[in-house]
């Protein structure tokens, strides 16, 4: 029995009634201000409908692309970094790329490429939460590749896509300030990060402001169990305040649920004793319970606008810096301070 033939970019430019370089110009996603938003759908759609894919490895060897991004995140075990993973790699895939994924812990100095020869395996870099120079050794070559920096410093000399952590953290105090608060606990992420370091200096700032405010840190690695023992020690810190913090700010949605285990520990309730709060809103934060109040980021969204970022950069048009708004969710996690004295448990 015959097999049907694979469709070609001459079908597909017949069933749009268009020519084949106009199919190669809108399914390569370079068809803007060349050719009409309508003749560009009709293209799609007559692709769609043939099932018709492009011959990427031909496609390589004549433009001499690899068509391939290398995505450097620190860790594949957070949810996190797989929503930012979903959003860049269905950009990519809508002009023809692919995206190679590659964990580099941020304790473990610059990263090494994983390719025999970079350049010739992928285009450009997109990285996140990391510094620009830990990516200097793994850019090396001809010339230094393409690179776009996600939640990362913005003043490296690189282009990036930020999320406004500032003002996520400035939603978090004002929160907890108008419901009493004033002797903050900060369960910081033990990461020399850009995001880090601006939560912790903002977080600051805003207690300062507060009459009467004080704030103790304990740093932790960014998983459960370190995260319990961090909340421990913090909480065990003598303080010249009347009995300890009434609210503890975490770094992160693992962070806090770390943080809820410690308060079981000592026999604290949450949030009648203390009040809880996260950052991120992974899955996590409403399987917790109480459920968790934290701030909401798109992560998915920062992988996709910095994937658009990289692809602008190959295309030879140096994006814009960009800046994702959070939104706080408030959980059941926070309430108002337990009356002085009362500190609950043992």
């Amino acid at each position: 029995m015959p097999t049907a033939s694979r469709p070609t970019s001459k079908d597909v430019a017949q069933a749009a009634g268009v020519s084949q370089s106009t199919v190669s110009i809108v399914l390569a996603g370079k068809w803007a201000g060349r050719v009409s938003p309508g003749t560009a759908e009709s293209v799609r759609e007559a692709a769609s409908r043939l099932g018709y894919r492009p011959n990427l490895a031909a496609r390589s060897l004549r433009l001499g692309q690899a068509r391939t991004v290398l995505l450097v995140v620190p860790t594949l075990t957070s949810p996190f970094f797989g929503a930012v993973y979903t959003g860049a790699a269905r950009v990519a895939a809508e002009r023809g790329f692919g995206v190679v994924v590659y964990p580099w812990p941020d304790v473990a100095g610059r990263a090494r490429s994983p390719f025999a020869a970079t350049h010739e395996s992928i285009d450009g870099v997109l990285a996140s939460s990391m510094a620009v120079d830990a990516l200097t050794e793994l850019r090396a070559g001809p010339g230094p590749l393409p690179l776009v920096m996600l939640d990362s410093d913005p003043a490296d000399q690189a282009p990036t896509v930020n999320f406004d952590v500032a003002t996520g953290i400035r939603a978090i105090s004002a929160h907890l300030a108008a419901l009493g608060h004033r002797h903050f606990g900060h369960i910081a992420a033990a990461v020399d990060a850009w995001t880090f370091r601006t939560r912790g200096e903002v977080l600051a700032a805003a207690v300062r402001a507060l009459p009467g405010g004080e704030l103790f840190r304990e740093a932790t690695a960014i998983n459960i169990a370190a995260a319990r023992e961090a909340t421990r020690r913090l909480l065990a810190r003598p303080s010249r305040s009347p009995g300890r913090p009434t609210v503890l700010v975490c770094d992160d949605d693992l962070i806090a649920a770390g943080a809820y285990k410690a308060a079981r520990d000592l026999g604290l309730e949450v949030p009648i004793d203390l009040s809880i709060t996260g950052f991120d809103d992974i899955l996590l934060a409403e399987a917790l319970e109480p459920e968790l109040t934290t701030v909401r980021l798109p992560a998915e969204e920062l992988g996709a606008h910095g994937m658009t970022a990289l692809l602008q950069l190959l295309d030879g048009h140096p994006p814009d810096p960009v800046s994702l708004p959070g939104e706080l969710i408030i959980r059941r996690s926070t309430a108002p301070p337990p009356a002085r004295g009362h500190s609950g448990g043992a």
